[in-house]
Order: structure tokens, then C-alpha cells, then sequence
């Protein structure tokens, strides 16, 4: 039964949401009520109520009106439904910018944290919207950018934390989204900041109003429009600057409360920058309150679970979002001519032999030169590198065949196990296995992992199946399970179960922990896939024709799609195991196939093969090197390559 929020109108729906909250929070404020008037030494409840429970109400009211105010305003100025902080990026630079500076300067953090949450979330912006306006600020490239910043920053947030795990648990606590409070210290610096930009977001309306009209109209009736446009993203990137400078990330709030108001019948401007906030405050507010009565303790961030309740309402919200306003060009696009294949082959051939040499002999000593390993040392260091190198191979080889098929499956150059939320998927199915049995075996994680990944595939495949497909609509359904996957894990290692712990570690994607039955069975997979997909090689090459064409050549295409969206989801399974789920080989090793020119699926499943394993080779060396004697996780050296690499893809696309 579908819910016609429109009968409700938006003030009394505002209203209700916020009275919703406040009517939880009561709950927890009445048993306590007889300890105020406790007389004489210190009284726990009363201490608890004035200094902790208040103070927390408070700052979820806050801070849920800011975002909400801070997704509104971003809706309408980019025209964009799906805009918030959290999809836009915005508030991961927010958040890793405070996260380097409390590493790096921890006394900045005294006096100007705001500043530089600002700073983080000003550079983010900036490149979202550099690389955005280059496709007329169209809502597609618009969420992917902030997609790919927010994975980008969410990796160099990674490294950080993980170089210094002793403070781990805090500062992964805090980024999450932690509402918990010890006094009014945030929220009696947060109020008068936020007032300020809501006035001053008030005073905007008129420009913000105008600038519906279009560029064209607006600039007729006398508004600079750059500069009034200029000015209230400021205000929204501020507001989202100050809420995760305070409490960390809280996702979602920006984009639900927005919708939610508009769908209960507010049209106009100013009327969405009032019942929004409102609604925005009662949403976080009720949240907050329901975790404290599920989950009392505050081990689970508040942040973490509206991420959680946030990803299925995005993917509700995908078909609202018009994405046909630019086709993404085919994937097999024409590159620099190959005289001599087999020359070609040969050459990368040649690297990745001595690529892998290299990784296994070449290295720094104990006191940090650089040199060969010694003959002498080969019985010692062998065992330990050797089966690194050869996980690393393995994975990357098969990451780069799953990427190369999805991108023809899609038609969709952007495609990547990482980037559509494959990887998540599996994630999600490795997390089920940890917890379900005390030590699963390799076998019983691959089955998870692939039933995850096969999971996520099958409803990205029913949601895209109306849109025949659209490789857009598939990019943006990835977002979602991504937002699902980080909230969930975050869930988990904020409940203090040590489980959660060594799952975020593995999900950096280190080889430290790979033996040699690991090792051969990466190599073993690697190989039964590249055999499967050269065999599937002549369906992706009908495929790429279109479904028509395929079809009467002979091609039964669900049977096809289906085939390879499961060999697609073991391929993911067994990488995402070895090297975590945000490497970004499979959307760079096809990429690079691509630039050598060559046309046929299975001369590019065979290139993009070895250069995918080319580069995990040298991203698990590199871990191993750059740090010594500590070591930085191959999958997120991969990340924090392949993130820039997308955004440059992005840019130059046509």
C-alpha cells in the first residue's frame, strides 16, 4: 500500500516526526525526573540526566536540522534529488581532514577543528564540482564524483587510522557518527553556528527561488548567478562541515528529510528551508532514541545505523532521478592501433615476470637500504614473500577479467566490482561467515562471499532490468549497497566485538596474513575464471552489439547475462578475500587494456588479466616498502590510485 505523505501536509508531517522524538525522549527523561530533586552528594541519574542524556537530545536536534538544511539547500541548487552530504562526498572530506590533523598537528584540533573540517569539506566540494561542471552539473556525475571522493577519502581515512591503531577505536568511533555526550560543551557551540546559517539560508531564498528558472532567466532579472549559486553551497558545505566536525559522519539524514517534506506537499522554497530542519531533527532524534532502547550501552553510533536505514531508501529513490540526459560512450572505444599483437603479449608478459622478481627479491634490509635479498636469506624470506606475491597475482588477474565483464555487461566504462557495490556484497557475505562460525574454513568464506556478491548482483540486475539496463542507473545502485556495507561494518566494530575489529583490518585488503594453501587457491581460481571467461568470450562480444542483434545471431541473452553475472560474482568473491572490497584494479586494469588498442573480448580479457595482476604486484610491494618497517594494505595503495584515476576518466568523458 503506497503512503500518500501529500495528506498529511508537510508542517503537520514535520511536526509529527519531530513530536515522534520528543515523545521517545520522554520516555527517558521521566524515570529521572525524581532524581533532580535529590538533595545533597552526587546523585548518578541526576548527573546522567543534566550531563548526558539532555546534552544528547540536544545535539541530535541540532545536528539533524543542520543536515537537513544542508540537503535541501543542495537538492535545489543542483537540481539534484539524491543531493546530501553524505552522497556528495561532502562530508567524508569533512571528516578526513580533522582525522589528518589530529594524527599530523594534534594541537590545531584545539582551538580550530571547525576550520578545519571546513577546509576538508571547501577541497571535496571543489573537486566534485570541478569535474561536474564539465557535464553541466547533470545529477549522474554530480553523485558518482561524491561517490568517488567519499571512497577516496574514506581510504586515506583507513591508512591513517590503521598506522596508528592505538587510536583506533576512538577515532573510528567518532567518525561513525557519535551522538554520545559527556556535557553541552557541543551543543552550546553548535546552536549559535547553525542559527547563523540558517538565517542566513533564510535570507537566501529569493536567490534560491530565482535560480530555479534557470541560469538564463535568473541573470535577466538582475541575480549574479555564479555568485548567489557560490554562496548557498557555502552555506550548505558549512553546515555539513560544523555536524561532522561535532558528531562525525550521520548519513542520510540530508537526503530523506528533503524528500520526505516534499512529498508531503511543500513546493516552495521557503517553505521546504522551514519543515525541513523540523523534520530533519524529529528523524535523528527518533533514531538516536530507538538505538538507546535496542542497543543501550552507546556502543553503536548513531551515524553508522541511519547509513544502515539510508541505503534502502536511496535505492527506492533511484527512479527518480533522471539519468538519461547523456549516454556514456561504449566501452570498446577506438585506441591506438596494435600492428603485432602477439608482440604486445609479450611485452606484458615480460613485465608481469618481472614484476613479480622483483617484488619477491628486491626490497629494503632490516636497517632500511635498499637491496637484493642475499642467497643466503632466501630460506627465511622466502616463504614469507612468495605466497604474498603470488595472492596478489592471483587477485589481480581476476579482478581485472571481472572488471573488464562487467563494463561490457553494462556497457558502462565506469563499471567495476568496487565501484557497482559487488565488492561490498561479498564484504557483506565474508562479515555473515565471521560471525556465524568461530573459525570459518577459506571454502566456507568463499561460499559466503560469493553468495553476497551473487546477492548483490541479482538486485542490481532487477532494479537496472526496467531501465534496460542503463549504465547509470547500475552505477548509482552501486552507491547505495556501498553506504549499506560501510554502515553495517561500522555497526559492527563499534560494538566492541573484536571480530569487527579484524574485519576492518581485512577489509584494508593486506596480504600479511596469506599462506600458501591461500595462495594456491587464488592462483588455482584465477585460472579456472580467465579459462571460463576466454570460453564466455564470444557472448561478450554479441552482447556488446545489442540485445536485438545478439539475439538473432543466436545468443539467448538471459541465459548469457545470468552465466556471467554469477562467474562475475565468484570472480569478485575470491579477490575481495585476498585484497579487501576497494582495490579499484577492476576498473583501472580494463582501462589500461583498452588504451593498447585492442578490439576483441578475448585480447582484452587476456590484457586486462595481466595488467591487473601487474598492478597488485606493485601495490603489495609498495605497502610492503614505502613504510618501512610498517606495511600499508595493497587494496588501499590500490584505492588511493584508482580513485584519482576515476575522477580523471570522468572529467574527460565526453
Amino acid at each position: 500500500m503506497k503512503v500518500e505523505f501529500s495528506r498529511f501536509g508537510a508542517p503537520a508531517l514535520a511536526a509529527l516526526l519531530l513530536l515522534s522524538g520528543l515523545g521517545l525522549a520522554l520516555l527517558e527523561i521521566l524515570p529521572a525526573l525524581p532524581h533532580l530533586e535529590a538533595s545533597g552528594g552526587y546523585d548518578a541519574e541526576h548527573l546522567l540526566l543534566l550531563y548526558s542524556t539532555l546534552p544528547r537530545m540536544a545535539t541530535a536536534l541540532i545536528t539533524g536540522a543542520a543536515l537537513a538544511l544542508s540537503g535541501t539547500i543542495l537538492q535545489q541548487v543542483l537540481r539534484n534529488p539524491l543531493a546530501s552530504p553524505t552522497t556528495l562526498g561532502v562530508s567524508a572530506g569533512a571528516n578526513l581532514a580533522p582525522v589528518s590533523v589530529m594524527l599530523a598537528f594534534p594541537s590545531l584540533t584545539g582551538w580550530g577543528r571547525d576550520a578545519v573540517a571546513l577546509s576538508g569539506s571547501a577541497l571535496a566540494a571543489l573537486a566534485i564540482f570541478s569535474i561536474s561542471a564539465r557535464h553541466g552539473f547533470s545529477p549522474f556525475s554530480l553523485i558518482l564524483s561524491g561517490m568517488i571522493v567519499g571512497l577516496w577519502c574514506g581510504a586515506a581515512a583507513a591508512i591513517l587510522v590503521l598506522m596508528n591503531d592505538q587510536y583506533l577505536s576512538g577515532i573510528f568511533i567518532w567518525g561513525a557518527g557519535s551522538l554520545s555526550q559527556q556535557s553541552w560543551a557541543i551543543p552550546a557551540s553548535l546552536l549559535p553556528k547553525v542559527a547563523l546559517l540558517a538565517a542566513l539560508a533564510l535570507i537566501a531564498t529569493r536567490p534560491l527561488t530565482l535560480s530555479q528558472i534557470g541560469d538564463a532567466g535568473a541573470t535577466s532579472l538582475g541575480l549574479p548567478i555564479k555568485w548567489a549559486r557560490g554562496f548557498i553551497l557555502a552555506i550548505a558545505i558549512a553546515l555539513s562541515a560544523l555536524v561532522t566536525s561535532a558528531v562525525g559522519i550521520i548519513g542520510f539524514i540530508g537526503l530523506v528529510a528533503p524528500q520526505i517534506v516534499r512529498l508531503a506537499g511543500a513546493r516552495r522554497i521557503l517553505s521546504q528551508l522551514i519543515w525541513s530542519p523540523i523534520a530533519g531533527a524529529g528523524l535523528l532524534l527518533m533514531t538516536d532514541q530507538a538505538i538507546k532502547l535496542l542497543a543501550p550501552g552507546d556502543f553503536v553510533p548513531t551515524g553508522a545505523v541511519t547509513a544502515l536505514l539510508g541505503g534502502p531508501i536511496l535505492i527506492a529513490l533511484l527512479p527518480r532521478l533522471a539519468t538519461a540526459s547523456r549516454a556514456l560512450p561504449g566501452v570498446a572505444s577506438p585506441g591506438p592501433a596494435i600492428h603485432s599483437r602477439a608482440a604486445s603479449f609479450a611485452i606484458l608478459l615480460t613485465g608481469i615476470i618481472a614484476l613479480a622478481i622483483a617484488a619477491i627479491f628486491f626490497g629494503r634490509t632490516p636497517d632500511g637500504a635498499w637491496a637484493w635479498l642475499p642467497a643466503r636469506s632466501w630460506d627465511e624470506i622466502l616463504p614469507l614473500r612468495l605466497p604474498r606475491v603470488a595472492a596478489a597475482f592471483g587477485a589481480g588477474t581476476v579482478l581485472g577479467v571481472t572488471g573488464l565483464i562487467l563494463q561490457r555487461l553494462t556497457g558502462n566504462e565506469m563499471a567495476s566490482p568496487e565501484v557497482i557495490g559487488v565488492s561490498a556484497g561479498a564484504t557483506l557475505g565474508v562479515a555473515a561467515a565471521m560471525f556465524a562460525f568461530a573459525g570459518p574454513s577459506l571454502t566456507i568464506q568463499l561460499a559466503f562471499a560469493g553468495g553476497g556478491a551473487l546477492a548483490v548482483l541479482t538486485v542490481i540486475f532487477l532494479l537496472s532490468a526496467r531501465s534496460g539496463f542503463g549504465p547509470n542507473r547500475v552505477l548509482l545502485a552501486g552507491i547505495a549497497f556501498g553506504a549499506i556495507l560501510d554502515a553495517g561494518i561500522g555497526v559492527l566494530a563499534a560494538s566492541g566485538d573484536p571480530r569487527g575489529l579484524a574485519l576492518i583490518r581485512w577489509m584494508a585488503g593486506s596480504t600479511y596474513f596469506v599462506d600458501n594453501a591461500v595462495a594456491a587457491s587464488a592462483l588455482l581460481i584465477a585460472l579456472a575464471c580467465l579459462i571460463a571467461a576466454f570460453l564466455a568470450s564470444r557472448w561478450l562480444a554479441l552482447l556488446q552489439l545489442g540485445t536485438e542483434t545478439a539475439s538473432e545471431l543466436g545468443l539467448r541473452i538471459l541465459p548469457a547475462r545470468v552465466v556471467l553475472f554469477g562467474l562475475s560474482a565468484i570472480m569478485t568473491a575470491a579477490a575481495t578475500l585476498v585484497v579487501g572490497p576497494l582495490s579499484f584494479v577492476g576498473l583501472m586494469a580494463p582501462h589500461l587494456a583498452h588504451g593498447l588498442g585492442l578490439r576483441r573480448p578475448a585480447a582484452q580479457l587476456l590484457a586486462a588479466a595481466i595488467i591487473g595482476a601487474a598492478l597488485l604486484v606493485i601495490a603489495d610491494w609498495t605497502g610492503r616498502m614505502i613504510a618501512f618497517p610498517y606495511q600499508i594494505p595493497a587494496g588501499l595503495i590500490s584505492a588511493l590510485v584508482g580513485a584519482p584515476m576515476l575522477l580523471i576518466v570522468l572529467r574527460r568523458r565526453a
